[in-house]
């Protein structure tokens, strides 16, 4: 920064902010936490070592991993965001589970109406015949596939796709 306010780093540190703080363009004055968890759980020195060997285009992206990883150890000392990461994949594999045992469900219930509904269909056929004890109808009712009633108009016969 050099000059008016120093970096949060180097405010935190109590030091000179120099012109060329690799911190400054990173860890500005406005957000001291951000620099404050970053050196509690890796270290000034070591952020520095890090942030010097990585090209400058990438810089950013490092910082913000480096904040969210350091975020994640102060809530989570031992897993830091391995943990949160497993804890999130778990979370979708179960949800896995319960979408495929709804979709398993839907498909019982959708089978169950398909082979319902011809039964339910034959036993109110049936129940109408037994009720009627018109036994005239029922040859034609039970027959209505004959060749005697089936439409002969060679203009509606398709092609065979063996012939």
């Amino acid at each position: 920064m050099g000059g008016s306010s120093p970096c949060a780093s180097c405010k935190l540190l109590r030091r000179r902010c120099s012109k060329d703080c690799i911190f400054a363009p990173y860890f500005p004055s406005d957000d001291p936490h951000k620099f404050a968890i970053v050196h509690k759980v890796f270290g000034a020195s070591n952020v520095s070592k890090m942030l010097q060997e990585i090209p400058v285009h990438h810089r950013a992206d490092a910082v913000s991993s480096l904040v969210y990883e350091a975020n994640a150890r102060m809530r989570d000392p031992v897993y830091g965001c391995v943990g949160a990461i497993s804890y999130l994949q778990n979370q979708i594999s179960q949800l896995q589970m319960q979408l495929a045992v709804a979709q398993t469900e839907i498909l019982c219930i959708q089978m169950q109406e398909e082979s319902a509904l011809p039964t339910q269909m034959d036993q109110d056929d049936k129940s109408f015949l037994l009720a009627t004890n018109n036994f005239d109808n029922i040859s034609q009712y039970l027959n209505f596939a004959s060749s005697s009633n089936v439409i002969q108009d060679p203009a509606l016969k398709k092609e065979s796709l063996w012939s």
